[in-house]
C-alpha cells in the first residue's frame, strides 16, 4: 500500500513539474497581450530595469520580472533604436528583438528623374526620419551640403526608422559619388560631341525627364545627341520647365505654353545652343546607360503620342504632321486652352 502511495506521489510531483514547466513556456514563449504592431524606442542609456519597466507599462509584456527573465535567457541587454514589436509577440521573441538590435526599418524610394528640390520635399514628409533637410551651422555633413541636381543616385534606401533626413541624402551622394567613380575606373568615353561625365548627367537628365518608358530612352539619347552634332538646339520641354520653375521641375499641372519657350534663362534650350549648364534632374542608371550607348538613328525630333510613348521622325515634315496629331489630342483633352498650345 505504501509504495503505491509513493507511486503516485511521484506521478502527481512529475504532473506538477510538468504543469509549472508549461506555465513558464507559456508566460515566456507564447503569452502575448500585443494586440496590434507597436512601436517602441529604447533610448540610449536606457538600463534593462528601466525598459522593462516602459514595456510593462505600456501592456506589452505581462509583467516587467518576465521581460527581465526573457532578457537575461538572451544575453542580459538591450539595444538602443527604434524598434516595431510584432503583433503576438511574446515576451522572448520581444527580448530577442531588443537585445539583437533588430530595429524597425523603413524603404525610402527616391525616384528617378526628381529633382533636388522634389527629393527634400519626399524626405521632409516621410514620417519615418527625422531632422531638417537642409544644412545649418550646427550640422556637419560635409559635401552633401554643397549638392545640386545630378549629385544624388535615385534608388531604394533601407535604413531605421528615426533616421535623420540628411543622412539619407548622404547615401544617395555617396552612392552617385561611386558610380561616378566606377565611371572613370572602367574607361568609358562619351560620345560625341559629350566632353565627360558632367555632360554625360546633363543629357541624362533631359532624357530622363524626357521620357518615363525606359525602352526609349537610348532612342532620346540619340535625338539629342543627333541634333548636337548637327549644331541644332536641344529644344527639350523639360529644360524650360526646369527654368520657368526655379528648378523644381513640376508645373502643377498646368501647360506648357509658346510664351514660355522665350523665357531668357541659360537652361532654355530653344534659345540656347548646347547643353543647360548642369543637370535638370537627378538620374538613374538606365538614362545613363543610354547616353552612353544610344541608338543607332537618324532621327531629330519627336513629341508625346499620347500613350505615354513619343513618335521620332527624321525630317521636320515628319515631326509637324506628329505636332498636328499630338495638338489635337491635347485640345481634345483641354479644349479651352486650344489656341495657346505651344
Amino acid at each position: 500500500m505504501r509504495k503505491k502511495s509513493k507511486q503516485q506521489f511521484i506521478k502527481f510531483m512529475w504532473a506538477i513539474a510538468a504543469l509549472f514547466a508549461f506555465v513558464l513556456f507559456f508566460t515566456f514563449a507564447i503569452y502575448s497581450p500585443v494586440a496590434k504592431s507597436v512601436n517602441f524606442v529604447i533610448n540610449p542609456g536606457d538600463s534593462v530595469n528601466v525598459v522593462a519597466r516602459r514595456v510593462a507599462g505600456e501592456k506589452i509584456v505581462l509583467n516587467d520580472s518576465v521581460f527581465k527573465i526573457a532578457i537575461r535567457l538572451n544575453g542580459g541587454r538591450v539595444q538602443a533604436g527604434e524598434y516595431e514589436i510584432p503583433r503576438g509577440a511574446s515576451a522572448l521573441r520581444i527580448a530577442k528583438i531588443f537585445s539583437h538590435g533588430k530595429i524597425a526599418t523603413v524603404d525610402i524610394l527616391i525616384p528617378e528623374g526628381l529633382t533636388l528640390r522634389q527629393v527634400r520635399d519626399l524626405l521632409a514628409n516621410s514620417k519615418y526620419l527625422s531632422g531638417d533637410v537642409e544644412c545649418d551651422s550646427g550640422q556637419r555633413w560635409g559635401a552633401v551640403c554643397q549638392i545640386s541636381d545630378g549629385d544624388i543616385f535615385p534608388d531604394t534606401y533601407r535604413v531605421a526608422r528615426g533616421t535623420s533626413r540628411m543622412a539619407v541624402l548622404d547615401l544617395a551622394y555617396k552612392k552617385m559619388q561611386d558610380i561616378k567613380k566606377k565611371f572613370f575606373v572602367a574607361g568609358n568615353v562619351p560620345p560625341a560631341p559629350l566632353r565627360n561625365w558632367n555632360d554625360v548627367l546633363i543629357l541624362a537628365s533631359i532624357v530622363q525627364r524626357e521620357t518615363p518608358k525606359k525602352s526609349e530612352m537610348r532612342i532620346v539619347a540619340s535625338v539629342y545627341l543627333n541634333r548636337l552634332r548637327r549644331g541644332m538646339r536641344l529644344q527639350a520641354d523639360p529644360t524650360v520647365i526646369y527654368a520657368l520653375t526655379d528648378g523644381y521641375g513640376d508645373m502643377q499641372g498646368a501647360p506648357l505654353l509658346r510664351d514660355h519657350l522665350k523665357l531668357d534663362s541659360p537652361y532654355n534650350t530653344y534659345r540656347n545652343s548646347g547643353l543647360p549648364p548642369a543637370p535638370i534632374a537627378n538620374v538613374g542608371m538606365h538614362a545613363i546607360r543610354a547616353v552612353m550607348n544610344p541608338a543607332n538613328t537618324n532621327y531629330l525630333f519627336f513629341v508625346a503620342d499620347g500613350r505615354g510613348g513619343h513618335k521620332f521622325s527624321t525630317d521636320f515634315e515628319g515631326h509637324l504632321k506628329n505636332r498636328l496629331d499630338w495638338r489635337e489630342i491635347k485640345r481634345q483633352k483641354n479644349p479651352e486652352l486650344q489656341d495657346v498650345f505651344k
